[in-house]
């Protein structure tokens, strides 16, 4: 017979990203992020910032708080660390917020930087107010119950991607790219090149290019079939 689970499922300890990591990567755009992991990493585009200059770069602490529940978010108020993202699944649930202004401000007061989920927020206004940057599919005034089940400090789905405790997030108002935690010195070490290629690009259009280059060679090459 299948038992009730467990309100709380917690894992304090994981590894994080170090500082001189995150710093790499502070101010970094999406698109620069997800080109250098294969045009992969970000999240569903509906998970989007309430408000411009949303941006951050963060370690992240997930949280599983099911449907209409925040409990997770509640206690992971109580395991983040500061400077982290908390992110929160709620397997997309749409009919109550996740979180809202007493919530933000108390991880503020933690020195949390940033809320992700797939569920909704409320008390936009005073949301506003708190200031931190927070990405959801959308509002509504509903509010959840704080019963559990929640799982913290593990892993997550959220947005379509696995997003695992310890991974580094980095969101702007395109939205949010996950990189996983063994995946971030790959991501630094490739960034001089896709910034060089990016500056190259915008000097090439500033004095006037119209097409890329490759398009008038694939054109005149043998894998264009001409039809007149």
């Amino acid at each position: 017979m299948l038992g009730d689970p467990p309100v709380v499922t917690l894992k304090r300890q994981f590894a994080r990203p170090s500082s001189s990591q995150i710093e790499a990567l502070e101010g970094v755009p999406t698109g620069f992020v997800v080109d250098l992991m294969m045009g992969q990493g970000a999240i569903d585009q509906r998970i989007k910032p309430l408000w411009p200059n949303s941006a951050f770069t963060a370690p992240v602490l997930a949280a599983d708080c099911g449907p209409r529940d925040n409990l997770g978010l509640l206690v992971a108020l109580e395991v983040a660390e500061p400077g982290d993202v908390i992110a929160l699944a709620t397997g997309g649930f749409e009919d109550t917020a996740v979180l809202g202004d007493h919530v933000a401000a108390m991880a503020k007061n933690k020195g949390i930087v940033a809320f992700v989920t797939d569920g909704l927020a409320r008390d936009v206004d005073g949301l506003i107010s708190v200031g931190l940057p927070i990405y959801c599919a959308g509002i509504s005034p509903n509010s959840p119950y704080k019963n559990g089940p929640c799982e913290v400090g593990t892993a997550v789905t959220l947005g379509g991607l696995t997003v695992r405790s310890g991974d580094l997030m980095v969101g702007d108002r395109d939205g949010v790219a996950i990189i996983p935690r063994d995946k971030i010195d790959a991501v630094i070490a490739g960034l001089p090149d896709v910034e060089a290629k990016e500056a190259e690009m915008g000097r090439l259009i500033e004095e006037g290019l119209t097409v890329p280059g490759f398009v008038a060679e694939l054109l005149a090459s043998d894998k264009t079939r001409l039809l007149d």
